[in-house]
């Protein structure tokens, strides 16, 4: 089995990002297929990698600019049996790759999911206190609630997950309407796109499945911005704004089948215990337990405005 491995960038900013991602992939222990280099929209990058790195593929997102472009690129440019992708802000473990490769030896299994653990930025490098793990998904990571053990998932994240070559270019790939691809006046961090993309992938082949393989282990950067509330709302928000672009694109039953059971059984469970934690000494508890709720209605009312902006523009037209 070949793999591929994406890395989507953008811009210089993460330069040394960038560099501690292609070496955690170049020190996997098994050597992957190949590297690939997908830049989005910026020259000066697309040359400065290419210097760089002579031996990995360095190419310009020949698609739509964002992160689905980026990726759809990537699965094109590939040759492997396999297609990884991995952040340009993580950093894989040594056996990222080979775990991936053994979910697949079901030949149902379509996709692969790895944990993906925060690195915070924060001053003292620790968790802020008020932060729950239930809503780790904000920042990219594996959240409390998410199977523990391998096992079959809707849907994997973006930033950690391989899928066979050909399923890809097969279903239509990432869609660019969704996610980081779409960016108005205001800037949000969208998200999704992978989310969409499973589900479909399911939907148009019956049978097939996503695995989740926790050994498949990556860091996941936390830059300090996104370890504040402001950012954590904002991206409880704009999250609820994807969810609605899931929705009307896949069905609103497979789209939010997984969101409904996480808000009903894992964000109670962890309120309550954040409340239990406070009692027993621990005041960031209620932090944790207000933060949830916080989220928890932030994302709901994200999805209600995103669902009426759908049936407007549907009305317009017409």
């Amino acid at each position: 089995m070949r793999s591929s491995v994406v890395i989507c960038v953008y811009t210089e900013d993460r330069w040394d990002d960038i560099r501690a991602a292609v070496e955690s992939v170049e020190n996997q222990t098994r050597e992957p297929h190949e590297i690939i280099l997908v830049v989005d929209y910026n020259p000066d990058l697309h040359l400065r990698l290419k210097k760089e790195y002579p031996g990995a593929i360095v190419v310009e997102n020949a698609e739509e600019k964002g992160l689905s472009g980026g990726k759809n690129t990537g699965a094109a440019t590939a040759s492997g049996d396999i297609v990884a992708y991995l952040d340009d802000d993580a950093v894989a473990e040594p056996g990222w790759l080979e775990a991936l490769e053994e979910g697949f030896q079901d030949p149902t299994i379509v996709g692969v999911g790895g944990l993906t653990r925060p690195l915070w930025g924060t001053r003292t490098g620790q968790r802020p206190g008020w932060y729950p793990h239930e809503f780790d998904w904000t920042i990219g990571c594996s959240y409390l609630g998410m199977p523990t053990k391998r096992a079959r998932i809707r849907n994997v994240m973006g930033g950690n997950a391989a899928f066979r070559r050909e399923v890809v270019g097969g279903v239509g790939g990432f869609h660019t309407g969704i996610g980081r691809s779409v960016q108005g006046r205001k800037p949000r961090p969208l998200g999704c796109e992978e989310t969409e993309f499973c589900i479909r992938l399911s939907q148009r082949m019956p049978g097939s499945g996503m695995l989740f393989e926790p050994a498949a282990v990556i860091g996941h950067k936390v830059p300090p911005v996104r370890s504040t509330f402001a950012y954590f709302r904002s991206r409880c928000f704009a999250e609820g704004l994807s969810k609605a672009l899931v929705a009307q694109s896949v069905g609103a039953g497979d789209g939010l089948s997984s969101e409904r059971a996480h808000a009903l059984k894992a964000l109670p469970l962890g309120a309550l215990r954040g409340v239990g934690q406070a009692l027993r000494g621990d005041v960031s508890g209620l932090g944790r337990a207000g933060a949830i709720v916080v989220g928890l209605a932030w994302t709901t009312w994200g999805y209600v405005v995103g669902s009426v902006r759908l049936k407007l523009k549907r009305v317009r037209p017409s």
